[in-house]
């Protein structure tokens, strides 16, 4: 019943931000940029936050205060469905576009969403295609913003965190700005890989000290994709990541 409810809650929402979105692109249009960001990140971190709770979700939040104060790239580990509303409610309170796969293209009013968000989508399966994602990523963060991107390119499958592609690190490397690994906990109890039920269930989110780039040659920079997995991997493994004792949970949701 609770996965009934939540689908049924998730489009009436949408549906009734219609008419908000028609108000961002109206200042889009006008090019009152500022006060279209600001917008578009607090409606979408109210419906994400929002998804969050009616599933059931407590949220744990950790190291906001290391976010990078310009632009970066975030990278983390990918679980669930449920990372991106628990990237867009909870990481921070600037506009931050994500990188994600094409097919969240065909979900009406959330394609039209991610757009105002800046989001990039990528098509994994044409090279030609996720080189130009790549090079728009990139354009976005010279104008400022920052970029998220789940650098193991799906939900993984164990929970395990698997290779981080190359990919995130370039949009990183072009612009000479930040890494900044997170870490993501619980989501794929909210939702699993394999399966569209949804359980109640704890969520933490940490982010780790900034890799700072600035000064990386070509050689070091080789190196980032690894350094910020074991970055995540460590965090994973530290005793006593993801307690299940009720205090933990700072915030509810």
């Amino acid at each position: 019943m609770r996965t009934i409810l939540w689908f049924i809650h998730f489009w009436i929402y949408l549906f009734l931000m219609e008419p908000d979105l028609l108000w961002v692109r109206h200042l889009a249009k006008k090019g009152r940029i500022e006060e279209h960001d600001a917008q578009v990140r607090y409606q979408v971190g109210k419906w994400a936050r929002e998804m969050i709770r009616t599933a059931g979700g407590s949220v744990k939040v950790e190291g906001l205060e290391r976010m990078a104060d310009g632009p970066a790239v975030y990278v983390s580990n990918h679980l669930s469905y449920f990372d991106i509303p628990l990237v867009l409610g909870y990481l921070g309170d600037q506009t931050i576009p994500l990188v994600a796969k094409k097919q969240i293209q065909k979900i009406p009013m959330i394609r039209s969403w991610m757009k105002e968000l800046h989001c990039v989508f990528i098509d994994r399966d044409n090279p030609r295609a996720s080189m130009a994602a790549l090079k728009e990523a990139e354009q976005w963060v010279e104008k400022g913003y920052s970029m998220v991107v789940f650098p193991e390119g799906t939900r993984s499958v164990d929970g395990a965190v698997h290779d981080f592609k190359s990919g995130a690190f370039r949009i990183a490397q072009k612009n000479k700005v930040p890494v900044v690994p997170f870490v993501i906990q619980g989501t794929q109890n909210l939702m699993s890989r394999d399966s569209l039920w949804i359980h109640p269930a704890n969520v933490a989110m940490t982010v780790l000290p900034e890799i700072e780039t600035k000064d990386f040659d070509r050689h070091q920079w080789r190196k980032v994709p690894e350094m910020a997995r074991d970055k995540v991997t460590a965090a994973l493994s530290a005793p006593a990541a993801l307690e299940e004792h009720d205090d933990f949970f700072v915030k509810k949701v």
